[in-house]
């Protein structure tokens, strides 16, 4: 009996591969120097910092919580709290971030994670008609609509960044 192929990618490429979304990859050289994984990217792929989104681990009343912000924006601990019904939320511990997600730091990718996570995707999202998030490995990005991101993620949607 013939084994049945499995797509090439990381765990994000392969979860969308999976799911038969519609997505581009965007890869390019990663420099362990910048000081911003998500402007890198941004410069990189000459695409806007407002639909370039970065995936941070929080914690919300001691669970874990993905918030997908805008790299021009910051996130608002209080706003992501209150958008899942907590009362504090705190970044978390970047070694737990990445254990629990199976991604490196400047590579967590909303999708295909290895314990799937609670996710809130920032309201500015749904001003484009794609924005582009980690496709697990810095220097590897993937664009695709913000719908097809919120539905493969189950993301409620809300304003969690500032400027």
């Amino acid at each position: 009996m013939a084994k049945k192929k499995q797509p090439a990618g990381t765990p994000a490429i392969v979860a969308l591969t999976a799911a038969g979304a519609e997505f581009t990859v965007h890869a390019y050289e990663h420099d362990p120097a910048h000081p911003s994984y998500g402007e890198e990217a941004a410069q990189a792929m000459g695409v806007s910092p407002d639909r370039v989104f970065k995936t941070l681990i929080a914690e919300v009343d001691g669970a874990l919580v993905v918030a997908v912000v805008p790299v021009s924006g910051s996130l608002d601990l209080k706003a992501l709290a209150a958008a899942v019904s907590g009362k504090r939320a705190a970044m978390a511990d970047p070694a737990l971030a990445e254990r629990t997600t199976g991604y490196v730091r400047g590579g967590i990718s909303p999708l295909g994670q290895r314990k799937r996570l609670r996710t809130v995707l920032d309201a500015s999202a749904s001003a484009h008609p794609t924005i582009c998030v980690s496709a697990g490995r810095r220097g590897l990005e993937v664009e695709l609509p913000p719908a097809t991101l919120a539905a493969l993620t189950s993301a409620t949607t809300s304003p969690i960044s500032r400027p």
